[in-house]
């Protein structure tokens, strides 16, 4: 597991839905965390291309998977913007993925952003979830601190199958 990055939580919904959270403690502030969150512009560098986002309540959005490429295949989730309080909060619906949402609080001259994945999910693949999302959320705290990636070309999956292990094990 990573020492820069609290292992993500999930919690079981009544109506068969996951809840997949992240909190991070990230020494940036909110207007730069929003631009990584929140634009075209700042999602592929931790996340995924941004092809349509529509910035309101009800807008368009295409998320296009960068590390689908590196697996020779492309894989895009189209869906809407579901929540939408400029420099507060961001939500996404899309397709398999469900709903994610940025939740980011001012705090010092940091933020804290909490990430929700609401997410249909069978037990044996809550690690791997689990998993990508801590990727994520890695890359995400790199690229703010001005490591983004830049060649998903390059990505395999083997970080991610050591992280499915841990929280296999948990």
């Amino acid at each position: 597991m990573s020492e820069t990055i609290t292992p993500g939580t999930t919690e079981d919904q009544s109506d068969g839905t996951r809840l997949v959270r992240f909190v991070l403690d990230l020494p940036h502030p909110v207007i730069r965390v929003w631009a990584a969150v929140a634009t075209p512009e700042g999602l592929p560098t931790w996340l995924c291309a941004a092809e349509l986002l529509e910035p309101r309540i009800g807008g368009a959005v295409v998320l296009r998977r960068l590390t689908a490429e590196a697996e020779g295949r492309r894989a895009a989730a189209e869906g809407r913007v579901t929540a939408w309080d400029m420099e507060r909060v961001a939500e996404y619906t899309v397709g398999v993925h469900g709903r994610i949402r940025f939740h980011l609080e001012p705090h010092g001259d940091g933020t804290v952003l909490r990430f929700t994945n609401e997410v249909r999910c069978e037990d044996e693949a809550l690690p791997d979830c689990l998993a990508c999302w801590h990727d994520h959320v890695e890359r995400l705290a790199a690229a703010l601190d001005g490591h983004p990636t830049t060649d998903w070309s390059t990505w395999t999956a083997d970080h991610r199958r050591r992280l499915r292990e841990d929280y296999a094990r948990r």
